[in-house]
């Protein structure tokens, strides 16, 4: 079994480059899902509260500790906080739970899953009268206050931020007593993220990329899967593009959570430790470029803390 390589945060810990996503994997096909991969040889697992499925990923990792394939120090699990919990006295609460649903100690790695916040209450994505999203004006930079304070109590080992953009990282670190080990944003060939990889590797961030192999198959999307350069790409190292566009994003050294519920796609997306892509072919891969984002998330354009160009 392939050892996947690992990626050394700037405190030292250690993740594991390829991981699982777990968005949009719904419960009952997640549960299984995370055993194929752990047996495949995945130790690490990301998921968040949002996903409403913390609970079963929490059966299937303890199923495989108590069958003996791991202990816990050898899963990293990556949890998120919700925007509805940015008040800073929600966070370890909001923790708590995802622990709970976990039956975990700690996380590996917790993250702001957004920059802005939502009304706190039950209602993930609380709405008005006209079924518009209900903001809070909490900050971000006092909810890292609190991510710092489960970070020292123990329940989050690594502490980071997820669809930040370089200004609001920028605010971050000038007040922050702990530097963020990671931001997680959408980055495949059509959204390659130079500038903001450039920025985070310069303050000794690294960056983990989902969507790395595309959208949700929307029509309007551009599909990756069928972009002929990269095609052509996948022919000359025969692989699939699908292992194309993870290890291009590998070889940029950033942390990369393809999602899947398919065995044989788990596995396939964990071939990809046996070739590497030459300068060219990454070149080649930056040159598709087009700022296109997958994931604009435009129905929180109305926040003062939305991440992207309007």
């Amino acid at each position: 079994m392939a050892k996947i390589p690992a990626v050394k945060f700037y405190n030292g810990a250690e993740v594991p480059i390829l991981g699982l996503g777990t968005w949009r994997s719904a419960p009952g096909e997640v549960t299984q899902a995370v055993k194929d991969a752990i047996d495949i040889g995945y130790r690490h697992i990301d998921g968040a509260h949002f996903y409403g499925n913390e609970k079963e990923i929490g059966e299937a990792i303890r199923s495989k500790i108590e069958e003996g394939v791991i202990k816990r120090e050898d899963i990293f699990y990556t949890g998120k906080l919700w925007n509805t919990f940015h008040r800073p006295g929600a966070v370890e609460p909001a923790l708590r739970t995802t622990l709970d649903d976990l039956g975990f100690d700690y996380v590996d790695l917790y993250l702001i899953h957004w920059p802005f916040a939502y009304k706190e209450g039950a209602d993930p994505n609380p709405k008005d009268a006209n079924g518009k999203l209900v903001f809070a004006d909490y900050d971000y930079v006092d909810t890292w206050k609190a991510m710092e304070d489960i970070h020292e109590k123990g329940l989050a080992k690594n502490i980071g931020v997820s669809n930040f953009n370089k200004e609001q990282l920028e605010r971050l670190l000038k007040t922050a007593k702990i530097k963020p080990v990671t931001n997680q944003v959408e980055c495949q060939p059509y959204l390659a993220q130079f500038e903001l990889s450039g920025y985070c590797k310069s303050k000794g961030i690294v960056l983990t990329a989902y969507r790395p192999i595309g959208g949700l198959g929307k029509p309007w999307e551009p599909k990756l899967r069928e972009d002929p350069e990269i095609a052509r790409i996948a022919k000359k190292y025969n692989k699939t593009i699908s292992q194309i566009l993870l290890r291009y994003q590998v070889d940029r050294s950033h942390v990369v959570i393809p999602k899947s519920v398919n065995k044989s796609r788990i596995k396939e997306n964990f071939e990809i430790f046996d070739f590497e892509l030459s300068e060219q072919d990454v070149d080649l891969i930056n040159s598709l470029n087009r700022d296109l984002r997958l994931c604009p998330m435009l129905e929180c354009v109305d926040s003062p803390h939305f991440p992207f160009e309007k």
